[in-house]
């Protein structure tokens, strides 16, 4: 089988006639090739995107070989790289063919046409496609159809949930009813409700659904090792009870395991067709790799960049390092001044941001990360510091992705995980090459085989996952398991699965440690606001089996402490003023405060909510649900919460909510006060909130 031997950086370096005689060569070795081997080989894709990109770049000298190069994307299936202004007749009819005006003039490549083919003759389809596939560009086409009518799309991030809701929002806002929030209800007419597992578990106005569609679906599979596995596997059973049709997204995928009774059937679609190409640096052997990681960091070539480290606390801690040796930008500090006054001075994020780096992980805050997003996109960020939380599909235009550790959270990553963080480099349209630096051994190749728990045999299924199956879906040996749970905690239906979201066992002792607290004293028995011993013994209670850590937190105490501040905080800018100005703890962990405010979205309110059921068992006169409701949302409005997540930070929105406002009227008066030529808001604000609104 022949293989493409070109030494493309060799290529790109030449000039003048040279240049011309061995791109020409290059050319009809790859025609040669792409004639002879598999139509999806990497190897052979890739030169494609390089030769097109190596034409644009020399079009004095190479301006004659568009069409050269319109026919090799053409024979490949890479019809988007088919240059419709000056290729062969027959070529732009195959690229304008395959090209989707409704959606903005977007050409797709054979293997998204065949994807499309299966899920409109109405099959269920599982595919697993790399990073640069274009696999979410499949929703908008399907939707795009009006074949269908109601949607559930799942996804694992709330970042992720915002940019296909601004997707879908731009694309088909007079077509159909997005839903994302709990507040949020559906219509009769279509409706496309937009969740993570979390929320679509809950939502009782779903109906009878067309299509269900799981993003980043190898996260089934409990070998993933992620703890939200089982109300994923619980959600996508329940969605697909009442769904017409399944599309299964995810990457890099090479078999789905599936038990023989299994009641649902799909097509599986596996291909490694890739839209850009990627040039590996392996810096392995390198003795300083810290020092070398900067200076690759400082070279504005690599721009912009994704650097990524194995946890929160070292991207925050690399953050200050970077920001102390050097500056990358000039225009990033309008955004720094803002952090200062909004989330506090001593904070690493505003430093980092004025020196020009971005920093995302799960513990930064929603708006403010998804705002580096946008300035990375926009080169104003150009080194963007992340965790494993970036590759799960938000997208970025990273021209160079730096894979500094080979750890997540303390354990090696996988080759599975090491092919989603490279494939972050290179974007369709932006940089056609992309480059990987890797500073340690890549992991062993091996073949991904992943096995959700709702395609299990019914002995394998975890018990956290039989609480959420109808009975009639019950073995009897589940139902056995199903019925010592129940009578064990005491809790019937939805109270049995939230206890399966904190854990059954855990529950257990939960309840355990309630019975002990309330046999010394009642400080479990509240309704309304709770005092701070109150909530102390409540965070004694669901912490005793778990970490406090969890919740942002070093002990009970503070955790009260923290609650009952935000509580008592007339806004949420001034309650974390407050928290920095107070902050006597290492740099790299002051963003623990941010931990504190996920959990109080979710976490606390869960663990809050299962000690009452449990306290209400022996005084049923308890009654936390107005503090539950508080903690939630950070004992703001609702609606603050909801803007915040849709990229409008609550230290601006707070500042204009009037009292009874729903969300389109606190959107319709920020959108007036931008306008507003007496407006009270900076012009990095203005610009801030046109862009999220």
């Amino acid at each position: 089988m022949p293989k493409l031997d070109i030494d493309w950086n060799a290529l790109s370096d030449l000039k003048g006639a040279e240049l011309k005689r061995s791109t020409f060569k290059a050319i009809q070795q790859a025609a040669f090739c792409i004639q002879s081997t598999d139509h999806d080989d990497p190897s052979l894709l890739e030169a494609v995107p390089r030769l097109s990109e190596l034409v644009s770049r020399n079009e004095h000298e190479l301006g004659t070989y568009h069409q050269l190069v319109s026919s090799l994307a053409r024979s490949t299936g890479l019809w988007n790289y088919i240059d419709v202004q000056k290729a062969d007749a027959s070529d732009a009819f195959v690229a304008e063919a395959a090209t989707a005006y409704e959606l903005g003039g977007v050409t797709f490549h054979r293997e998204q046409i065949n994807a499309l083919d299966a899920l409109l003759a109405g099959r269920n389809l599982v595919l697993s496609a790399p990073t640069s596939f274009g696999k979410s560009l499949l929703v908008d086409a399907l939707l795009a159809t009006n074949k269908y009518q109601r949607i559930a799309v799942v996804l694992p991030t709330i970042a992720l949930l915002d940019e296909f809701r601004r997707r879908f929002r731009d694309r088909f806002a007079d077509k159909f009813n997005i839903v994302m929030h709990q507040s949020e209800t559906s219509t009769d007419g279509p409706t496309i409700f937009l969740g993570t597992q979390e929320r679509l578990i809950l939502r009782e106005d779903l109906g009878q659904l067309d299509l269900t569609v799981v993003d980043e679906f190898y996260k089934l599979d409990p070998a993933r090792r992620d703890d939200r596995s089982v109300t994923l596997n619980a959600a996508v059973y329940r969605l697909l009870k009442r769904s017409k049709q399944f599309f299964f997204l995810g990457p890099n995928i090479d078999k789905v395991s599936v038990a023989p009774d299994a009641r649902w059937n799909f097509e599986f679609l596996k291909t490694r067709f890739s839209t850009v190409a990627v040039d590996t640096l392996d810096l392995k052997a390198v003795e300083n790799k810290r020092d070398r990681l900067i200076d690759e960091i400082g070279e504005d070539r690599n721009w912009p960049a994704l650097v990524f480290v194995s946890s929160p606390g070292k991207a925050n801690k690399l953050a200050i390092e970077l920001s102390e040796k050097m500056a990358v930008s000039e225009l990033s500090g309008d955004f720094a001044a803002w952090l200062k006054g909004n989330i506090g001075p001593k904070n690493f994020l505003s430093e980092a941001v004025e020196y020009g780096f971005g920093v995302h992980h799960g513990r930064i805050p929603r708006a403010i990360a998804a705002h580096m997003v946008r300035l990375f996109n926009q080169q104003k960020l150009p080194v963007l510091l992340c965790t494993s939380t970036l590759i799960e599909g938000v997208n970025t235009a990273a021209k160079t992705v730096m894979i500094y550790d080979k750890t997540i959270n303390r354990d090696n990553y996988d080759f599975f995980t090491f092919s989603n963080i490279r494939g972050r480099a290179g974007r369709l349209g932006q940089h056609h090459v992309g480059q990987v630096m890797v500073f340690n051994d890549v992991p062993e190749k091996t073949e991904l085989e992943v096995s959700p728990t709702m395609f299990a045999d019914d002995d394998d299924l975890p018990d956290e996952y039989i609480i959420h199956i109808d009975k009639p879906d019950r073995s009897e040996r589940s139902d056995d398991r199903f019925r010592y749970f129940r009578d064990r905690l005491g809790l019937e239906s939805d109270d049995l699965k939230l206890a399966s979201s904190i854990g059954l066992e855990t529950s257990i002792l939960i309840k355990e440690a309630v019975r002990r607290s309330l046999h010394q004293s009642n400080l479990l028995i509240w309704n309304s606001w709770p005092r701070w011993l109150e909530i102390q013994e409540v965070c004694e209670v669901f912490c005793g089996p778990q970490k406090v850590g969890a919740f942002g937190a070093f002990n009970t105490r503070q955790l009260a402490t923290l609650i009952n501040k935000l509580r008592q905080a007339n806004s949420l800018k001034n309650f974390l003023l407050t928290q920095d100005a107070s902050y006597p703890g290492r740099p790299e962990e002051q963003d623990n405060i941010f931990k504190f405010l996920r959990a109080c979205e979710y976490g606390l309110p869960q663990n809050f909510a299962l000690v009452e059921l449990f306290v209400r068992q022996v005084a049923p006169e308890a009654d936390y649900s107005l503090f539950l409701g508080g903690v939630a949302s950070w004992f703001r409005p609702e609606v603050l919460k909801e803007l915040d997540e849709e990229g409008v930070p609550i230290q601006i929105s707070e500042r204009y909510y009037v009292d009874g406002d729903d969300k389109r009227r606190l959107r319709a008066r920020l959108w007036e006060e931008c306008k507003s030529p007496a407006s009270r808001l900076t012009g990095f604000e203005k610009e801030w909130l046109e862009q999220a609104l």
